[in-house]
């Protein structure tokens, strides 16, 4: 039997309770269904005031680090921000400039992303995949994005939205049994 997948799920999210982390916490729990896997998901509302004084990694406190590391390790990335002045938040970017630069070399990232309306989705295209393009990381073809009416409060409502969520589940699998068969040495070159 082989080791369960590592999945870390990272909010970009500055606010508790988030629809943001709803969906990537949702995104998580469809991967769990088709996959033996361990989940973690890393919040920036509790790690944020942690990190945001850093400026270096060996400036950040042992628990930050740790969650680098996760996300340095993971056999998949979920990774999920509101939409914030047309970009990601701030300290979601803040926390992958600390991410080793080539750490993330063939990593599948599944990227999500949230926002008030339709129009903000295409965060996903010209914010999210450049930035972990920049990791040469597996950016997987599919993301999800959801605005505020695919939700009651933090509860994700819509059907289309969960149909997605499982798509991208379904989709996202071969990827990272591809990517977690291949000799890391291989990756970096």
């Amino acid at each position: 039997m082989t080791d369960p997948y590592r999945v870390v799920a990272v909010s970009g999210s500055l606010h508790e309770p988030s629809k943001t982390t709803a969906l990537i916490r949702a995104i998580a729990a469809a991967i769990a269904e088709r996959a033996e896997v361990t989940v973690e998901v890393i919040e920036l509302t509790d790690i944020g005031p942690s990190l945001a004084g850093a400026l270096r990694r060996d400036q950040l406190p042992a628990s930050v680090e740790e969650k680098i590391v996760a996300i340095e390790e993971a056999d998949l990335l979920i990774v999920g921000s509101p939409v914030y002045r047309a970009s990601f938040t701030g300290l979601f970017k803040h926390l992958f400039d600390f991410v080793g630069q080539y750490a993330l070399v063939g990593k599948p990232v599944l990227l999500a992303a949230t926002g008030g309306g339709e129009r903000h989705a295409l965060i996903i295209e010209h914010q999210l995949r450049p930035l972990f393009a920049f990791f040469q990381a597996l950016t997987l073809p599919l993301g999800v994005y959801a605005s505020d009416t695919d939700f009651d409060r933090y509860e994700i409502t819509s059907e289309v939205l969960h149909s997605r969520i499982a798509l991208a589940a379904e989709r996202a699998l071969p990827l990272v049994n591809y990517a977690a068969s291949r000799p890391v040495d291989l990756l970096v070159g």
